[in-house]
């Protein structure tokens, strides 16, 4: 129980606050995400079983330039927005070619995580000097009100990783709805989707045997540990990943491996976890064109143009406001 005099300072000690008294028990995937999660990404990014990083490399580097025709295609100033960017080593291909192609653009980088971005601004500062950046820090609903505030630009928004998959349909079509209402008529959305496959390859890429994403899934309770003096032993608990082809929805849990209290010092929480309970960590939502063509017409949107890479594991579509 928590003392009704306990005050929750931040929103990351609400949100687990309330996901650890939920039934059944869940915390965010947004929270694995620190200096020390943010280099266990990279180190997933890496790992040759995680084909998406990989497969977007490969289309970004394959259609580079069929892609910055279309974003340039009125040859005017635009602003790249870059939901979730992250270390930008993928983004980086078309910084890169935008700048030797003498295209007229700044970068806008927003991250959750401010390490990630200081980390982007250095690298990107030193490796293209020519690219503008200017980063916003906070969370995709927070930062689109941001972008849709008074902008001379045009502007393209980026959403690469496939991380629109980490929202169940109705609020990935929330979230499009969102980006939709910040969009002018001839500003554009790229966005990647992971693609419905052999469900074997899925779960390896969520399931490595050297044991990465185990602690990355499990930094959420590291963070917790650590920034709210909670007491959760990292080994009483099971790193688990189960995907339903037929939805083409993967979950990531962590299972609790016996009976045990957890105590939340911060919160003043006491935690009771049942042998084999489990706290519901992820969602990584797999797609077809079919479901992407819905979502976007429920949304508002419609699609201009899809690039894939030769396996055809993944797919960018570009989306513009659907015309009225």
């Amino acid at each position: 129980m928590q003392d009704k005099s306990t005050v929750l300072t931040s929103a990351f000690e609400q949100e687990v606050y309330d996901g650890l008294t939920a039934q059944p028990k869940y915390l965010s995937s947004k929270y694995f995400y620190d200096e020390i999660g943010d280099k266990l990404f990279q180190d997933i990014m890496a790992m040759p079983e995680y084909y998406l990083t990989d497969s977007e490399f490969s289309i970004l580097d394959r259609h580079k330039e069929k892609i910055a025709s279309i974003f340039n295609f009125d040859k005017e100033p635009f602003s790249l927005f870059e939901l979730g960017a992250g270390d930008g080593k993928k983004t980086k291909i078309l910084l890169r070619h935008f700048s030797e192609k003498d295209i007229d653009f700044d970068y806008r980088p927003i991250d959750i995580s401010q390490n990630a971005l200081d980390q982007l601004e250095a690298s990107v500062t030193k490796e293209l000097p020519n690219v503008e950046i200017n980063t916003l820090q906070g969370t995709y609903f927070e930062t689109l009100a941001n972008i849709g505030e008074s902008h001379a630009k045009r502007k393209v928004i980026l959403f690469l990783g496939s991380n629109i998959g980490n929202l169940l349909h109705p609020q990935a079509i929330s979230f499009l709805q969102s980006m939709q209402e910040v969009l002018n008529d001839d500003d554009l959305i790229f966005m990647g989707f992971d693609q419905k496959k052999n469900p074997q390859t899925i779960l390896d890429a969520y399931n490595d045997k050297t044991g990465i994403t185990e602690a990355f899934n499990k930094n959420v309770l590291t963070r917790i540990n650590t920034e709210m003096n909670g007491n959760f032993d990292l080994d009483k608990f099971l790193h688990w990943e189960v995907y339903d082809p037929e939805t083409g929805t993967a979950k990531s849990y962590l299972v609790s491996k016996e009976n045990q209290t957890v105590y939340i010092k911060s919160l003043d929480l006491e935690v009771n976890f049942k042998a084999w309970e489990t706290i519901h960590t992820e969602i990584s939502q797999k797609y077809d064109d079919e479901v992407v063509t819905w979502l976007a017409n429920e949304a508002g949107l419609q699609i201009e143009n899809q690039f894939s890479d030769e396996h055809e594991f993944y797919k960018n579509y570009i989306f513009k406001k659907k015309i009225q």
